[in-house]
């Protein structure tokens, strides 16, 4: 039976935090009313409040043969703070930790009606249109929903006894860290409100306006004050907009103009928003489905099939809704605070790559154009950074940004600056573009001049020795004294998988130029076994004393070999031995109640474990991210229970996605992680590496069905349960169809 499209809570709103969402990518609301008041806090994805200028990276280069000493002696906090005594040195900017600009709300839209009654307000939210219900205790009926195609947040309330109250639009609640003038209008149909900032730094955004159109059906409207009074208002229909300086606007909508017809205005929405939505389904499980069951409900019974699926449409509802013209933040394209936890932005040592998991393998290729676009606009800051910090060509991507790809967040304790795989790992994310689509214009336009940057900085950089400085974010060494190292098994693999996906990408445009990247390839270190049989965080050649294991650790940076196509360096027994023991390593210090923050942590594993055909840990790994890490309302959080954060959204249908089919170029494995507990399922939309589509994999009683297609004719090994291999011919417009036993389920 079909799972329930929707989210359904009646837990009580404390802050923000507890909101349902919407949002159509470039902007968005947190819908949060409690009894006595309707809440919406509008956002959208380019408000940065401007706190700080971008900085150039600090010029480390020339000290780079000292800081190579500094590690090979084992001295990993001693590099650290040269780094960060030469970068205050060259600009008193960075004497203290300098962070990115945040991501901040823009306003509140709020409705306080007269002489409110107590009691539990029942909240909805419709995945496969974005649409928002509360209903108050008074009968008051709230429905909200962020259209695409108007580019606005559109919003109605109804109440069978008239609506009489207030209606306000103001700035986010506590003093902001950067001055902001904010001014209003007032009139019967319309709340204005405009926003500056006199004090910004060179570049800082200028400010922004929100505009709200309001239409009422009977009573009365008058403008009183900074709001609106409503008397008798039978309905109100109201058009919401946030326009941030110097970027244009989207949609059919001016700023200020009324959308006709609230109904209308949904159905539009729906056929874009339910498009994405609809591409893929999962389903597990044949028992009953409650479709009116409450979240926290559901949370409490545990990781039941029922809840998985659930949580999967959940988590990709959460990315859709925040991927525009820009990729998600950290909280997607929502906010409600002026100081978010690290400022919100694009954190690309995990939190960013996680959120995007996803996209691909549930059929929404077309959501990755953002963050290529963002960093593709990034690409002279990371040059420069290139050159500032190593003396190196190409590219470097900070770990933390988000107005500018400048270098600028760093300190002792978190050597970012020493973190170098950035853009490899980003070079994966664009082959697998090409890889999905089968766009070979973008692979020559766009990922081949990105995947050749990255490259060349590894060129300059690589010595004898390996990498140098080296980071496995955010982890210590066992017995080291700082987070600075040499040869991170995460820079080894990354750089590893840039040089074969350059490798292909040379071959398949038929450009010359590859034998550059085989040189650099054999320059590359190997991995190596840790002294208790695990896969090594810090790879070899042996690095300096006390780069030994620490397996208490939110990240699991070493395991990304197994992520995305597994390096064939791991089809030898003894490496596939070591990684197991890896993630099983970190997987028993995340059952255990120390471990608390960072969800994405347990995406890494469960994308490792599902891709060894571990399929009882991977499914822990959703077992934990499903009891842990989600509100009532089935947004889902970066600490237990705590802290707004979307990453895991993309991530926990991405593990899922790779418990069903591990993918690589000319090979598909069918059921590769099933576990136990989903002894039935059927899943719809699945997309592979090659260019490969699972429009149907369906499983029951010891029995599979596949139907395959591919976006272009080609020849795929398809690997069955058990290990059984079908070279099947797959084109466009026919579906194979393939029957096989499942076993072990």
């Amino acid at each position: 039976m079909p799972a329930a499209r929707q989210v359904r809570t009646r837990h009580p709103v404390g802050n923000w935090e507890d909101a349902l969402v919407t949002g159509n990518g470039r902007q968005g609301a947190l819908v949060h009313s409690t009894a006595d008041r309707v809440r919406l806090t509008l956002g959208h994805e380019r408000l940065f409040l401007p706190v700080a200028e971008a900085l150039p990276a600090p010029g480390t280069a020339p000290v780079l043969p000292e800081l190579r000493e500094l590690l090979r002696r084992g001295r990993s906090r001693a590099a650290a703070e040269r780094i960060a005594r030469l970068a205050a040195r060259e600009h008193p900017g960075y004497a203290d930790t300098r962070w990115i600009d945040p991501l901040v709300g823009a306003a509140v839209l709020s409705f306080a009606p007269r002489g409110p009654r107590p009691g539990p307000v029942t909240r909805t939210c419709d995945l496969g249109s974005g649409l928002v219900t509360e209903e108050l205790p008074d009968g008051t009926v709230h429905r909200a929903f962020a259209s695409r195609p108007d580019d606005a947040v559109v919003v109605e309330l109804a109440s069978p006894r008239g609506l009489d109250g207030t209606l306000r639009l103001t700035p986010l609640e506590g003093p902001p860290p950067v001055p902001l003038e904010a001014a209003s209008e007032t009139a019967p149909g319309l709340l204005a409100l405009r926003a500056d900032f006199p004090g910004r730094p060179p570049g800082g955004l200028s400010g922004y306006t929100v505009t709200c159109a309001v239409t009422a059906e009977g009573g009365r409207v008058r403008a009183r004050g900074a709001g609106l009074d409503l008397r008798g208002v039978r309905r109100l229909r109201l058009v919401a907009r946030v326009r941030v300086d110097g970027f244009p606007a989207s949609g059919a909508g001016a700023p200020g103009e009324a959308v006709p017809d609230f109904a209308g205005a949904l159905e539009r929405h729906r056929a874009v928003h339910g498009d994405l939505m609809s591409r893929f389904r999962l389903e597990l499980g044949d028992g009953p489905v409650r479709p009116d069951a409450l979240g926290e409900d559901l949370l409490a019974a545990g990781p039941t099939p029922d809840l998985v699926a659930r949580l999967v449409d959940a988590g990709r509802y959460a990315i859709v809704s925040s991927c525009g013209d820009l990729p998600p933040t950290l909280q997607g394209v929502w906010s409600g605070t002026y100081d978010p936890p690290w400022r919100s932005g694009y954190t690309f040592d995990g939190n960013l790559p996680s959120a995007v998991a996803a996209l691909h393998a549930t059929g929404t290729p077309e959501l990755m154009t953002g963050l290529f676009d963002l960093l593709d606009g990034m690409a002279d800051d990371m040059a420069e950074n290139a050159r500032r910090l190593y003396g190196c060509r190409g590219i470097l991507l900070p770990a933390h940004a988000s107005t500018s790809g400048r270098h600028n967040h760093f300190g002792p304790e978190w050597c970012l600056t020493c973190w170098t795989a950035g853009a490899a790992w980003m070079s994966r994310l664009y082959w697998d573009h090409y890889s999905h689509t089968r766009d070979r214009a973008f692979l020559r336009e766009r990922a081949l001049p990105f995947l050749t940057a990255a490259a060349e900085f590894h060129e300059d950089f690589l010595t004898d020795e390996g990498f140098s400085p080296s980071y496995s974010p955010e982890n210590t060494p066992g017995d080291g004294d700082g987070q600075a190292a040499v040869n991170a098994t995460m820079d080894v693999a990354a750089v590893r998988d840039l040089v074969r996906n350059l490798l292909r990408a040379h071959r398949v445009l038929g450009v010359p130029g590859s034998r550059r990247w085989a040189r650099l390839g054999a320059r590359l270190p190997g991995y190596r076994t840790a002294a208790g049989g695990e896969l090594a965080e810090w790879a070899g050649p042996a690095g300096p004393v006390g780069q030994t294991e620490r397996h208490a650790h939110r990240h699991a940076s070493h395991l990304y070999p197994l992520w995305y196509e597994t390096d064939p360096a791991l089809a030898s027994p003894r490496l596939r031995a070591a990684a197991v023991a890896a993630v099983r390593a970190r997987l028993a210090w995340w059952r255990g109640q120390e471990s608390d923050e960072m969800a994405f942590g347990l995406v890494q594993l469960g994308l490792a474990a599902a891709n060894l055909g571990l399929a009882a840990e991977a499914h822990q790994t959703l077992a934990l991210l499903a009891t842990r890490y989600w509100r009532p309302t089935l947004v889902p959080t970066h600490n237990r229970g705590s802290l707004f954060n979307v990453d895991i959204g993309g991530g926990f249908p991405a593990v899922a996605a790779a418990m069903l089919a591990r993918s690589a170029e000319g090979r598909l494995d069918l059921l590769p992680a099933l576990p136990r507990e989903w002894s039935s399922g059927r899943v719809e939309g699945l997309r592979a590496r090659g260019g490969v589509v699972v429009d149907l994999l369906e499983w029951s009683g010891g029995r599979a069905l596949a139907r395959l297609r591919a976006v272009e004719p080609r020849e795929t090994v398809v690997v069955l349960p058990g290990g059984a291999r079908r070279r099947t011919a797959l084109v466009p417009d026919r579906t194979v169809s393939l029957q096989f036993p499942v076993v072990g389920v």
